[in-house]
């Protein structure tokens, strides 16, 4: 009976938490902590699976970053007729990019995908371009055959991909604020109401710090889940291919991750330089943001300050004089420039010496 119980036990990678295996119902998952890029949880991790409707959210990305929001986008019959989700547009409609974006990414609309992607350098270009901010995000397994991710040979990710993808979208503010919201009303040409556009995400509204980011489904490729919370100051991201049971998967893994990570504040100390040819014979340097990164109890976090020991005049404020790298564990997780917090100016016996 001890070993049964054992064996269906796996490990939260790098964490020491025990997760009964029978819970998570996902071919392949990943619990992702992107400020230190660290792997809470993975389960068949890099194995390529199709992800339905999570390639929306490199959709949404790829066209905040090379589109106008304010563009009028007119829906082709292509876009009107394709199959599946939709929020219903109609060939010749016109909508601005970013009403076409909460329907993409709300009502997981299809029609959305293709208008999107036809407006922004012709279909196949923009196709293309989805392939571009993959890569950028560092995601090295993936393959976009599509804008909306119905089922196409070649069109391909992997539960860390997904992981990459959502955590670089998720520092685009546009991006953040349309995948947390709930509901929406866009216009609607030819009626006297608009469309009133929800969130498939249930996880907004069941779980306490969600805000994002995207459901898909189709019979191949099964349940996909890409979700996303944040709690005192922990972001988590999630992600599930192919899960019968994802709401719970999610929650469970997501419950987990919260439960040994707090943030802990680094880059608190100042530094002293002195300054060469002027009066202020010294200067205080310091970060140039506050930083707090999540933690463990058991995690070692380190800072190492390289600044000169003098620097020649004149330094203004917020001058960059050096740099702060932040290790967790002996890895670098962060560098940020160190900045001078006064100015010291040259000395005038200094000018009049060098006139001279």
């Amino acid at each position: 009976m001890f070993k049964k119980i054992i064996c269906i036990l796996l490990v939260l990678s790098n964490i020491g938490i025990k997760v009964d295996a029978q819970e998570i119902s996902a071919r392949s998952a990943v619990l992702y902590e992107p400020v230190t890029s660290r792997i809470l949880y993975e389960k068949n991790a890099e194995e390529k699976l199709p992800m339905a409707s999570t390639t929306k959210i490199i959709t949404a990305i790829t066209a905040i970053e090379n589109g106008n929001l304010s563009d009028v986008v007119t829906t082709s019959k292509r876009a009107a007729d394709v199959e599946g989700s939709s929020v219903w547009l109609c060939e010749g409609e016109k909508q601005t990019l970013e009403n076409l974006l909460y329907g993409l990414m709300l009502s997981s609309g299809n029609d959305a995908a293709i208008a999107i992607a036809e407006h922004i350098g012709g279909y196949d270009k923009f196709v293309e371009m989805m392939n571009n901010t993959a890569k950028k995000a560092g995601a090295v397994n993936t393959s976009l055959k599509n804008p909306n991710g119905l089922d196409e040979e070649g069109h391909y990710t992997t539960a860390l991909d997904m992981a990459l993808i959502s955590a670089y979208a998720m520092k685009n503010q546009k991006f953040r604020e349309i995948v947390s919201t709930k509901e929406k009303v866009i216009p609607w040409e030819g009626h006297n109401w608009g469309r009133t556009l929800k969130n498939h995400n249930k996880l907004l509204r069941l779980y306490e710090g969600a805000n994002g980011i995207k459901t898909g489904f189709t019979k191949k490729d099964g349940r996909c889940l890409v979700s996303s919370a944040e709690r005192n100051g922990v972001m988590l991201i999630c992600v599930t291919l192919n899960a019968p049971n994802d709401w719970n998967d999610h929650k469970t893994l997501l419950d987990m991750g919260f439960s040994v990570l707090e943030t802990k504040l680094v880059l608190t100390e100042d530094k002293t330089i002195k300054v060469e040819n002027s009066n202020t014979e010294y200067i205080t340097v310091k970060a140039e943001r506050q930083m707090r990164i999540p933690v463990k109890q058991e995690d070692k976090t380190d800072v190492v300050y390289i600044v000169p020991e003098k620097l020649p005049a004149p330094v203004r404020v917020n001058d960059a004089v050096g740099k702060a790298q932040v290790f967790l564990n002996g890895k670098m997780v962060e560098e940020v420039n160190m900045v001078a917090r006064e100015t010291a100016e040259k000395s005038l016996n200094f000018l009049i010496i060098f006139i001279k």
